[in-house]
């Protein structure tokens, strides 16, 4: 059984992730080429080492007390999805809040904890004031492919500090 609640800040430590496998293999990835999107190969397989995993600690420790949003998945005790939201406002009447992470584990992926994790997420942002949700994805056919299943689209706006930070990610938005 999948149970779903917030995170706080004192949880979150390297014990936290220890039954969670962010393994990705990724084969085609969606490119923008003369202003067109594309399917390219591109492969790669995308995994965290330990250093990773600090960062993303830290992250989303901030994110927390920046007070903001972090709500994780959990099978019999183990992490096996989150998603976290920051809580800045952003892109003058757009009124964006980010989509920081959202990543369940390799073997529960399909299951519909993205589906859940991303409700989540769109209801505590519009709960904060947000028009939209703004998300610099992975640019993988298969994160995509999630990612416009929930209905999210091509963003009106790109934030150029995301731009600048992953070149190949795809800016997207969704409608809350």
């Amino acid at each position: 059984m999948i149970t779903y609640r917030t995170l706080d800040e004192n949880e979150l430590c390297l014990e936290l992730f220890q039954d969670f496998i962010r393994r990705q293999t990724v084969t085609k990835c969606w490119r923008r080429e003369e202003g067109e999107w594309v399917i390219k190969d591109d492969p790669f397989i995308d995994d965290w080492t330990e250093a990773d995993y600090g960062t993303l600690i830290s992250c989303l420790k901030n994110t927390l007390a920046a007070g903001g949003f972090v709500y994780a998945a959990f099978r019999d005790g183990s992490l096996k999805g989150f998603v976290s939201v920051e809580p800045a406002l952003f892109g003058g009447e757009q009124r964006y809040l980010d989509l920081s992470s959202i990543h369940v584990s390799e073997d529960m992926r399909g299951s519909g904890i993205g589906r859940e994790l991303f409700l989540a997420a769109k209801t505590w942002a519009k709960a904060h004031g947000a028009r939209k949700l703004y998300i610099s994805a992975h640019s993988a056919v298969e994160s995509q492919a999630f990612y416009k299943k929930m209905g999210c689209v091509e963003a009106e706006w790109y934030h150029p500090g995301h731009v600048a930070a992953e070149p190949y990610d795809c800016q997207l938005e969704y409608g809350l």
